[in-house]
């Protein structure tokens, strides 16, 4: 009987270090910046003329799609890679 109490003790703590651990752990992926991701992509020059609006922004497979249009162009996309800020591709859209 004394080697199942010890056992029970021995598992609640188990049981409670895990616990605390995954929390932990959850808590600091959660608020850890990734390296150049949201803030290399805010950062991103787009080198569109003035009077350009974003119409929608989507996410894609590998970057951010943003719908432009105005500025004296026609409508176009814009894809950014959000790791490096860049400009991975431009589509001019046609009526």
């Amino acid at each position: 009987m004394r080697f199942l109490k010890v056992a029970v003790v021995v598992m609640g703590v188990l049981i409670v270090l895990g616990t605390t651990t995954l929390v932990v752990v959850i808590i600091h992926r959660l608020s850890a910046v990734p390296a150049g991701g949201a803030a290399a992509a805010a950062a991103a020059p787009l080198d569109e003329p003035a009077g350009t609006r974003i119409t929608a922004m989507v996410p894609v497979a590998n970057g951010l799609a943003l719908a432009l249009s105005g500025g004296g162009e026609g409508d176009r996309v814009v894809v950014i890679d959000p790791a490096s800020g860049r400009v991975v591709r431009r589509i001019l859209l046609r009526p």
